[in-house]
């Protein structure tokens, strides 16, 4: 198995892409991952995600994120010592949520994505980029890279 990797710079664009690969057969191994915020903050998804102050508003009342192309399984928002609050759709949101003690870039190693990488990635997200990933096995991860590229995705690589 491989992990596709795609960075957006909109939730709009995030949305296409995820439908982008949702329409090439990648159902269920997609997942999406973002800075969150506090109400009022713009940003990719801020307050329609997070909802109240704290994370776990954002979590009860953030379901937002399900509506990032019905991504609902495993959505939530989650507090990363050391980043502050992320939101997180799809399987990697149960590799960061066992990631107190990894950072970002520890769950990201989890999930297929080299350290080196992981912490690049991270300092992406703390800058607003939304990730788009999604598992895919070895003669499919090119498809699944075009479906990201497609949908406007920087950065697009097969991990």
């Amino acid at each position: 198995m491989k992990t596709i990797t795609g960075f957006f710079s909109s939730r709009d664009q995030a949305e296409k892409a995820v439908r982008e690969l949702r329409n090439k057969g990648f159902d269920r191994d997609i997942s999406v991952l973002a800075k969150g915020g506090k109400q009022g903050e713009e940003g990719p998804i801020t307050s329609n995600f997070t909802g109240g102050d704290s994370v776990a508003d954002g979590a009860v009342n953030g379901a937002a994120i399900g509506g990032l192309a019905g991504l609902a399984l495993g959505a939530g928002a989650l507090a990363i010592p050391g980043f502050g609050p992320l939101v997180a759709a799809g399987p990697i949101a149960a590799m960061l949520s066992g990631a107190a003690t990894g950072g970002v870039a520890g769950g990201l190693a989890d999930y297929g994505i080299p350290a080196n990488k992981g912490r690049e990635f991270e300092d992406r997200i703390r800058q607003g980029k939304i990730m788009v990933a999604v598992k895919a096995d070895d003669n499919r991860a090119e498809d699944a890279a075009q479906g990201l590229r497609q949908a406007g995705g920087e950065n697009v690589e097969i991990h």
